[in-house]
């Protein structure tokens, strides 16, 4: 069972780069509330863990636009877009008129096109499910979440959701070569084409096209409340699952739920020419600075970034620290029912992978 539930998520995918073992540059996004804290915790384990990689440190403060919205400070495009990959801290979207989502003008700015987040259980870690392992693929850039909106009249505001052919097929082959390159058996696609015929359907007639190229891996159709009400009676019915972009959001999110939570699951962000790993969770304002945080999600994040560098072994001796130290429980935070600082946690895997 250990090595079902440790099993490699390989993104070294014909979209990434492939790179020696030589010092690679990264950007490094701390973010805000405990971000600075975890990116810190991240950083003194790689360095334990004599990883070849050094951090080019951001900061993406919103700056004014000529528009008058705030958005991404031209210095933190500029390191993406010069090393290729980054690892991002939690960011705080201020609420209110002018603000941007910066988490979504990031994936825009770089056409990360494909999230992915596998979710597993922990062998130790006992939650309501004791085998789940599943893969949820989101199209990132489009859907609900393109932003265009507007008001009619006064009280009707009109929302448009955004479906187009090439961002729909490049998802979906995305995740037919995830399943092929990691084993997979079965990839699902999650839609609602009984109600929204045209967008939802365009986007699954691009993952029945992707499904003839890979014969190997099994296909099925499933709606979106469908999988949901699955998904809670019994996991393992699913493997790979690809959606559009608010899917995704909602159904990740329920998947890790499954596993213990946000602050054990990680993520990465796809796109043509670069990737950009994060943690999904919050910022957590009211611990931050207390030492209380839990760097799991963004560590995870960071190993599948090494993995995604082809720098895997790394990535496994990493992620293998963190499962041990989260399985014996002596150094657990708060949020996974223990008592230990996140200073004490991120020590006692050092002192595994050193």
């Amino acid at each position: 069972m250990a090595n079902h539930l440790l099993r490699k998520i390989n993104l070294s995918l014909p979209l990434c780069r492939r790179y020696s073992t030589e010092v690679r540059k990264a950007t490094l996004i701390p973010g805000d509330g405990i971000g600075p804290e975890i990116s810190a915790a991240v950083q003194k384990i790689f360095e334990a863990a004599h990883v070849p990689i050094e951090w080019e440190s951001v900061d993406v403060t919103p700056v004014r636009g000529p528009d008058g919205k705030f958005g991404i400070p031209q210095s933190a495009i500029d390191s993406m877009n010069k090393n290729k990959v980054g690892l991002k801290g939690p960011l705080m979207t201020p609420v209110g008129k002018g603000h941007r989502s910066l988490n979504l003008a990031l994936r825009k700015e770089f056409n990360l096109y494909a999230n992915v987040r596998p979710c597993r259980s922990l062998e130790g870690y006992p939650t309501l499910y004791t085998d789940v392992d599943v893969v949820t693929v989101r199209e990132n850039t489009e859907g609900e979440y393109s932003g265009i909106e507007h008001e009619i009249v006064d009280g009707v505001v009109q929302s448009i959701k955004l479906i187009t052919e090439d961002a729909s097929k490049r998802v979906a082959e995305f995740a037919f070569e995830f399943a092929k390159k990691e084993g997979r058996e079965k990839v699902t696609a999650v839609h609602k084409a009984n109600i929204m015929r045209m967008s939802d359907g365009l986007f699954l007639r691009c993952c029945r096209e992707a499904a003839e190229k890979y014969p190997e891996v099994k296909f099925e159709e499933k709606y979106l409340d469908t999988v949901c009400l699955n998904m809670v009676q019994d996991p393992s019915r699913f493997d790979v699952l690809v959606m559009p972009n608010l899917y995704g959001d909602i159904l990740s999110d329920m998947c890790a739920g499954l596993v213990g939570g946000l602050g054990l699951t990680p993520s990465g962000n796809i796109g043509i020419n670069g990737a950009l790993f994060e943690s999904v969770h919050g910022t957590a304002p009211d611990i931050a600075g207390k030492d209380a945080a839990n760097p799991t999600a963004l560590l995870l994040s960071a190993v599948m970034m090494l993995r995604y560098l082809e720098l895997g072994s790394y990535g496994d001796k990493i992620e293998k620290a963190c499962f041990e130290v989260i399985k014996e429980g002596k150094f657990r935070t708060g949020d996974l029912g223990g008592k230990a600082k996140c200073s004490e946690f991120t020590n006692a895997i050092c002192e595994k992978v050193a």
